[in-house]
């Protein structure tokens, strides 16, 4: 977890920043909904053209078939006319008369089929008038569907335009973000040497500190010494009143002589020393000014460090409560039977930027490299009909799905506009992967989903397939297929 540190005198346009993204995000999304919206609506109409050809076609053979039975029909009944005028030619007496009573009972069934096939040729009429009339309807659709997919390509184009603009529009957002970024990496730069200094200016006072001591040492021991010659000559360390007689005078010539030959023999002294120790106390003085300054500063900067990290740490408990809570319930989907758990290790949370003999009150002291404890987030997992809870003892697909179940407790707890998962279903069955896919669709209105897959029922549940394929010049040619068009378009190369 990371936390920026910005400064107060940032300007006030780059604060709104956050706001008008989201505000792009949002309107981009709801123009790719609109998108996805028509498209949809452009493939129910061309389901309804298709479903209209079909009848359409059936109606048609429907009705070939009926006029081919209605020919026939017509074609029994003049032989059978023709039969009937031959028998009513011969005598009603003799032999005939049983083959003539056949023939009337002949000619009686064929009346009642010939009437059945009369009222089936009729139906059939009144089916073939329905089908033309649901026939014309359908041409009326599909004339209303094209007009549709005229004015949703219309709509396409406006839409592809608008997107465009709030790319550019987040494009010169994120270039602004990157400017934000860049004076926070200066602030963070400044506060560095803030602190060299400060360690500089400690060092300095510490210098000049034992500097005055040095010269108030030096001082004092010439107070002594001249306490001593005045014992030594038996006078008084003050200026006398009096003119010395010429026995003493003579004498302190004398000793005065002596003293400059061991003053030749001790070396050169500075006559500057006391305007050095005036300067230098002028100097440690400024010194402890700036030193106070720079302390006041540590102090208001300590106080803030302190502060955000509170802020960091109730952040990380808040989410972590949402990511544990949320682990909790996806494990319970995707291993039915099992449960699973997500607990802090030997830490309650991320550790106090500042810590030490400096540090401010309730701040821990600081842990040697080699002595510090492995804090951490440890996942616990038992699947259905086992004990284990290790993550080392499971199998690829369980920790695929262990991997799949703590991304999307962090997605629920702090939301992204989209994801990529990259073969994350690789290692897992088709139960496991029919698991997968009810999570994504089930959260698929909160965020969107990118997945690289060569997993048939992943690419089938998908709303929109990208293919990429090398072709023999070595150009890659990115493919777009929605589900339910008839092929597969070229969209871009």
């Amino acid at each position: 977890m990371i936390a920026l540190l910005a400064d107060t005198h940032m300007p006030r346009g780059s604060r709104r920043l956050p706001e008008r993204c989201r505000e792009l995000i949002a309107a981009s999304e709801l123009a790719v909904a609109e998108e996805a919206e028509a498209g949809r609506a452009a493939e129910q109409a061309a389901e309804s053209i298709a479903r209209a050809d079909a009848a359409r076609d059936e109606a048609d053979a429907a009705h070939r078939r009926a006029a081919r039975e209605v020919a026939e029909a017509a074609e029994e009944v003049s032989r059978t006319e023709w039969v009937i005028a031959r028998r009513r030619e011969a005598p009603d007496e003799g032999p005939g008369a049983v083959r003539r009573a056949e023939l009337i009972a002949d000619l009686r069934a064929e009346r009642r089929l010939a009437e059945r096939i009369e009222a089936e040729r009729a139906e059939r009429s009144r089916a073939l008038q329905r089908v033309r009339i649901g026939i014309e309807r359908d041409a009326q659709l599909a004339d209303d569907a094209e007009r549709a997919i005229v004015a949703l390509d219309r709509a396409q184009t406006a839409v592809a335009a608008r997107r465009d603009a709030l790319a550019k529009e987040l494009e010169l957002h994120a270039a602004g973000g990157e400017q934000t970024a860049a004076a926070l990496r200066a602030c963070a730069h400044e506060e560095a040497e803030l602190q060299g200094r400060l360690r500089e200016a400690s060092e300095a006072v510490t210098g000049a500190e034992v500097a005055a001591q040095q010269v108030r040492d030096t001082a004092a021991e010439s107070e002594r010494d001249l306490a001593e010659l005045a014992a030594g000559l038996g006078l008084e360390a003050a200026p006398a009143t009096e003119p010395l007689p010429d026995e003493e005078r003579d004498a302190l010539a004398v000793r005065v002589e002596r003293l400059n030959r061991r003053r030749e023999q001790l070396g050169p002294v500075n006559p500057l020393a006391k305007q050095e120790y005036d300067e230098a106390v002028a100097h440690v003085e400024e010194l402890e000014e700036q030193r106070r300054d720079l302390e006041s500063a540590l102090a208001e900067l300590e106080g803030l460090i302190t502060e955000t990290d509170k802020r960091i740490r109730e952040s990380f408990e808040q989410t972590f409560e949402a990511a544990a809570k949320n682990f909790e319930e996806v494990v319970e989907h995707l291993f039915p039977g099992g449960r699973g758990r997500l607990r802090l290790v030997q830490s309650e949370g991320p550790r106090a930027v500042i810590a030490g003999e400096d540090a401010p009150d309730g701040a821990e002291p600081p842990v040697e490299e080699d002595e510090q404890p492995e804090a951490g987030v440890e996942i616990e997992v038992t699947p259905p009909g086992k004990s284990t809870k290790r993550l080392s003892l499971l199998s690829g697909g369980e920790k695929s799905l262990v991997a799949l179940a703590f991304m999307f407790a962090v997605f629920l707890a702090r939301p992204c506009p989209f994801y990529i998962l990259d073969e994350v279903e690789a290692a897992l069955d088709d139960i496991n992967i029919d698991r997968f896919l009810q999570l994504v669709r089930r959260y698929s209105d909160r965020a969107q989903f990118i997945v690289v897959t060569h997993q048939k029922r992943t690419m089938d549940a998908a709303d929109t397939l990208y293919g990429v394929s090398m072709g023999g010049d070595g150009i890659s040619r990115v493919i777009s297929r929605k589900l339910g068009d008839a092929g597969v378009d070229e969209v871009a190369a």
